[in-house]
């Protein structure tokens, strides 16, 4: 299988034991990929493939997805709404515990890191989103010379496609983009 990421934008928010579990659980991986290894520095999560092909250097950095880990409040019931009026009430205190979630979030460099096994790394990352109750995954890829939209919003897959034009300024008008061969403001 060859593939190519163009481009690739991502708000995903999993719990951290989602993510992990999933890993456990000895998901199907791309051909490409022997393994997975998982790192954790700080408040960073680092999945980095491990590939199957042996003539690839052990020097030769693969691709890798890098999530930030964040601690937030999740709740049982939904809190109620401040400034709603309590007369005679007793202040409640709602369940709930603090979760870790992993946070995909940015484009292709922040998000899928290094170029070797790039593609089937992204289809892990996919996989993920899958799996994601928030946020949302928009990518361009290439498979097989065929151009692919993927989008996949909340855990579900949402229609996309891709537009190809031939001057990208007629499409949006180019009235929001600087020119910066003639600008006066640069000299």
């Amino acid at each position: 299988m060859s593939g190519r990421v163009f481009r690739l934008h991502s708000t995903l928010e999993l719990p951290l034991e989602t993510v992990t579990d999933y890993f456990e659980n000895d998901p199907e991986l791309p051909p490409e990929i022997e393994d997975i290894d998982i790192t954790r520095r700080n408040n960073t999560l680092i999945i980095k493939a491990v590939a199957k092909d042996e003539s690839l250097s052990k020097y030769t950095p693969t691709a890798q997805l890098k999530a930030s880990v964040t601690e937030n409040r999740v709740y049982e019931e939904e809190p109620p709404r401040a400034g709603a009026p309590r007369w005679g009430e007793e202040e409640e205190e709602i369940p709930s515990e603090l979760v870790e979630f992993a946070c995909f979030k940015g484009d292709r460099e922040t998000v899928l890191q290094n170029t070797a096994l790039q593609y089937p790394m992204f289809l892990v990352l996919r996989d993920l989103a899958r799996l994601a109750e928030k946020g949302t995954l928009t990518a361009v890829t290439e498979e097989d010379g065929d151009l692919h939209a993927t989008r996949i919003v909340e855990g579900e897959e949402r229609a996309a496609s891709v537009e190809v034009v031939e001057n990208p300024q007629q499409n949006n008008g180019g009235g929001n983009t600087v020119n910066w061969r003639d600008n006066k403001f640069i000299s």
